[in-house]
């Protein structure tokens, strides 16, 4: 018979119950070493770059206490762990070049990421100024706007998969599967 843990075995102790998250963030907010919370926003920047915004909500929340959190911050960002236009830039580059939005969206994204609206507006004319001087996009040698560009992309990878959806034989083939 299979152990599944459920059930005290001989010679086991019983597992202790896990905490809840309210007793996690109560044990955080007791918490007095920066090196825990530093600990903390470590793990949390070990999956992608994030806005300074991002880290200090991400602490808070986890229940750290705000001045704690703050010195982390300045400290990530002395280390340079920590930087809103290195990451927007690698956001803005990113999206367009694994998923093409327009200005706009951009810019919603970059909001909702706590990240500067001046900070924001530089990176996307330095975005604009690249795709007017390198001609993206265009194939007579027009230059076009970066929405264009993002745009022209996608469509170029969706392309094969909307003309394959569009084959009459597969429309077909389908009809008579069903």
């Amino acid at each position: 018979m299979e152990d599944t843990g459920r059930t005290q075995g001989r010679g086991t102790r019983p597992r202790a119950p896990k905490p809840t998250f309210a007793e996690r963030n109560e044990r955080r907010a007791q918490v007095e070493d920066v090196a825990e919370v530093l600990d903390a926003a470590a793990r949390f920047l070990e999956a992608r770059l994030r806005s300074v915004h991002e880290v200090r909500h991400k602490l808070t929340t986890m229940g750290y206490r705000s001045a704690l959190v703050d010195e982390v911050v300045v400290r990530l960002i002395d280390l340079r762990y920590l930087d809103d236009e290195a990451f927007t830039r690698a956001w803005v580059e990113s999206r367009d070049r694994a998923r093409p939005r327009g200005e706009h969206a951009l810019r919603r994204e970059l909001q909702l990421k706590g990240v500067d609206a001046a900070l924001v507006g530089e990176v996307l004319d330095q975005r604009r100024d690249d795709a007017r001087a390198s001609g993206d996009g265009a194939g007579d040698g027009e230059p076009v706007g970066p929405d264009a560009a993002a745009a022209e992309r996608l469509l170029r990878r969706k392309l094969p998969a909307i003309l394959r959806e569009a084959d009459p034989r597969r429309r077909r083939q389908r009809a008579y599967a069903l």
